[in-house]
């Protein structure tokens, strides 16, 4: 048993402090940041390009200050530090500019698993080989809904048009009116480079579709690794490690190009937003029940006046929206 005994001061043990320096609410100035466009980004060290300094390209860390922010490809950062450029130097971003547009895919739709892909981009090019491999209606579904959720104008870029034309299969896209080129190897590029020009825009699409070829055409020093198809699962395999933004070589506009992708999640996009892109359903969508996943039997679109154009647009807006 345990003696009882009365407790004085000299019995209690003060624990020191663990820092002896006061605490403020004081932060850094960091006014006086370079503003720099990220280009790259790969294990843990970002490439960033001054284009108001010649070009200037330096390579940086996110500070500690930015916690568990991420910095993405085609990010407007603020850097401070060593900007010298010089073999060897390190600058540090310290700030990250509100982003207008922001392209990510669900990792895992059970965990709803977000990952950001780049930033900042007018437009989305999904890369596409009329075979070799075969095309696929959910990856392509899956990446316009990420578009329209994000304000993003679509376009379809079709390869290796020389083995099939896929006539059939961009058919099901007839009615949303996106863009479409195609191309093969060796083709003259004038008319998609018309199409990217004076835009940021990022390349999406499967490993082996022929994505590197394309921005190897697109820009002369790109010098990306291009891959091939696996004849028995019929997949390519991954030639780019990271997201890299790459200026066209006409010098007026830029182009991303990301690694090939097996899978594109959606868990992560509202469906309202989708369909609200589209603003020839505005005035209906007024009307829908609250929380609507306009894809039920309440939902106003099914019970108002539209034309046979937009329910068309409407039917394939929906698969999109329930595209698995």
């Amino acid at each position: 048993m345990v003696d009882k005994r009365d407790y004085d001061e000299d019995d209690v043990r003060s624990r020191p402090p663990r820092s002896t320096r006061p605490r403020t609410k004081d932060r850094p100035d960091y006014t006086k940041a370079e503003q720099a466009f990220v280009i790259a980004v790969d294990r843990g060290r970002t490439t960033c390009l001054f284009e108001d300094k010649n070009d200037l390209i330096i390579t940086a860390m996110k500070s500690r200050e930015l916690g568990k922010k991420s910095v993405v490809v085609g990010d407007m950062v603020g850097v401070v530090g060593d900007l010298s450029g010089s073999e060897g130097s390190l600058a540090r971003i310290v700030t990250v500019a509100p982003r207008k547009s922001a392209l990510t895919r669900t990792v895992d739709d059970a965990a709803e698993l977000e990952r950001m892909i780049v930033a900042n981009v007018d437009q989305m090019a999904i890369v596409l080989a009329a075979a070799n491999p075969e095309p696929r209606h959910g990856f392509v579904d899956r990446a316009l809904v990420v578009a329209f959720d994000q304000g993003i104008k679509p376009i379809i870029i079709v390869t290796k048009c020389d083995l099939a034309d896929g006539k059939e299969f961009l058919s099901a896209y007839d009615d949303l009116e996106i863009e479409i080129y195609k191309t093969k190897r060796g083709d003259d590029l004038t008319t998609i480079r018309g199409a990217l020009a004076h835009k940021r825009t990022v390349l999406l699409g499967h490993s082996g579709v022929g994505k590197s070829t394309l921005v190897n055409a697109l820009v002369e020093k790109a010098d990306r690794a291009t891959g091939i198809v696996n004849e028995v699962t019929g997949r390519g395999r991954h030639t780019s490690s990271s997201a890299l933004a790459l200026r066209l070589d006409s010098g007026d506009g830029w182009i991303i190009d990301t690694p090939g992708v097996r899978s594109f999640g959606v868990a992560h996009v509202d469906n309202k937003r989708v369909i609200g892109a589209f603003n020839e359903f505005a005035e209906a969508i007024e009307h829908c029940p609250t929380n609507c996943s306009h894809d039920e039997e309440a939902c106003a679109l099914n019970h108002w006046d539209l034309d046979e154009k937009s329910k068309a647009r409407l039917t394939s807006l929906r698969r999109l929206m329930t595209s698995e």
